[in-house]
């Protein structure tokens, strides 16, 4: 029996190791972390994270080929396959503070790798490295290797939080990097035949292993790139009567751009796309482009931009100040069928109100619920004029102005009461 673990329990480690077990009823896979209360919630019904279709998958699988456990060196030492899915969060100090990625955990992890092995391992990136990350990686397991082994491979993941258990059971690829050598091909294949359980072979990319790694970075980059060029036109569209839904359908209509990532909001959020631009401009500036690394720069400008002018408009909305007023903040995460609220634009949103002394009562159901609130009896027991401010598009405009509401939907023409208010900046 072919044995796997991965190391980090979180967003990326659990779900992906949940649907290897149930597609792979023949391999043992473990999920192994240091923190006791994460694994005690993977072992309950509460899982420690909220995911479509995850907890049905974990009920399955779980004590028959699936085990979370807290004993790290066990499961690292018996395996054939490590994933390394551990956190790797933006430097807050030292060289390359705020952009680059602190490998703490990695090197650690890798170093008690090479402590507790005692046989051959394919050692698997999982979580969004830099560039020449498993260069690195390499000589800590060689230059400990006590004669054993190590192959190095990358297998980023791309999955979306609200869809990642559909994402992974039908990826729109598995990118698996590794060495051209004799070795790392067989290594290469030998990830290839755990995800071949489910995955058509067509879908299953074999690359080198920087191209594999940069691969993750550049994706998350298109992606962002895509949030903040439609919200730099809702600005545009707010200005000249324009409607940026009808704009952003017209565009995506075109077979070379498609309708994907094309919705206008208050920016985007997440763990992701921030830090791995950031690292993204962080190996630009380090590799002589610095010309690259503002192109890129500029894409976390105009989402920073998008959420301000967001504040803005609430602020100058209501007879430029929102001291003492109270404001429903409806939704916290960063995106619906999630309870993730890293880096979540409501949070800037908020610390910009409550900047402005606003008292903020801040609601969150996981689910996107909010087209169907009774909105009449919510006019009926507001303070006049009642406002809406949405930064997601999802409300009626229209059906809203006639209960009573001044409505400001992000890229829509402006409601008469706001074209009256101050520009926005």
């Amino acid at each position: 029996m072919v044995k796997i673990c991965c190391i980090g329990a979180g967003y990326v480690g659990g779900p992906t190791m949940a649907v290897i077990a149930l597609k792979c009823p023949s391999i043992e896979v473990a999920v192994v972390d240091i923190s006791i209360t994460r694994i005690n919630a993977w072992n309950s019904d509460q899982l420690p994270i909220y995911e479509p279709g995850l907890e049905d998958v974990v009920k399955q699988c779980r004590g028959k080929n699936l085990f979370f456990s807290t004993d790290v060196e066990k499961h690292v030492s018996e395996a054939d396959i490590i994933f390394v899915s551990v956190n790797t969060p933006t430097k807050t100090r030292g060289l390359g503070a705020g952009k680059a990625a602190d490998l703490t955990y990695w090197e650690s992890a890798a170093r008690m790798i090479a402590d507790v092995s005692k046989s051959n391992k394919i050692v698997v990136e999982k979580s969004t490295v830099p560039v020449k990350t498993a260069e690195a990686i390499e000589k800590i397991l060689t230059h400990n290797s006590k004669g054993i082994n190590f192959q190095i491979l990358s297998n980023p993941e791309f999955l979306a939080e609200g869809t990642a258990i559909q994402d992974l059971l039908k990826p729109d690829r598995v990118l698996i990097g590794g060495r051209e050598t004799p070795d790392g091909q067989k290594a290469i294949q030998a990830l290839k035949d755990v995800y071949a359980h489910w995955v058509p072979e067509d879908r299953i990319l074999a690359t080198n292993l920087w191209s594999a790694e940069l691969s993750k970075l550049a994706a998350n980059a298109f992606l962002a790139q895509r949030i903040s060029s439609v919200n730099a036109m809702s600005a545009l569209c707010e200005a000249t009567g324009a409607d940026v839904t009808q704009v952003s359908h017209a565009v995506g209509k075109d077979s070379r751009i498609g309708p994907k990532f094309l919705n206008a909001s208050v920016g985007f959020g997440g763990s992701c796309f921030q830090k791995d631009i950031l690292n993204l401009v962080y190996i630009c500036e380090c590799n002589g482009l610095p010309e690259v690394a503002n192109y890129w720069k500029q894409v976390i400008k105009v989402n920073d931009y998008q959420k301000n002018r967001f504040v803005n408009r609430v602020v100058s909305s209501m007879f430029n100040t929102v001291s003492g007023k109270k404001i429903a903040v409806l939704g916290f995460a960063f995106k619906k069928d999630t309870g993730d609220t890293r880096e979540t634009p409501a949070i800037d949103v908020c610390k910009g109100l409550l900047g402005d002394k606003a008292r903020l009562s801040i609601y969150d159901p996981q689910v996107n619920e909010f087209k169907t609130l009774d909105y009449q009896r919510i006019y009926d027991n507001m303070r006049k004029p009642a406002f809406v401010f949405d930064g997601r598009n999802i409300v009626n405009a229209e059906k809203l102005r006639e209960i009573g509401f001044i409505v400001y939907s992000i890229g829509k023409p402006l409601d008469p009461w706001l074209e009256d208010m101050p520009a926005v900046a």
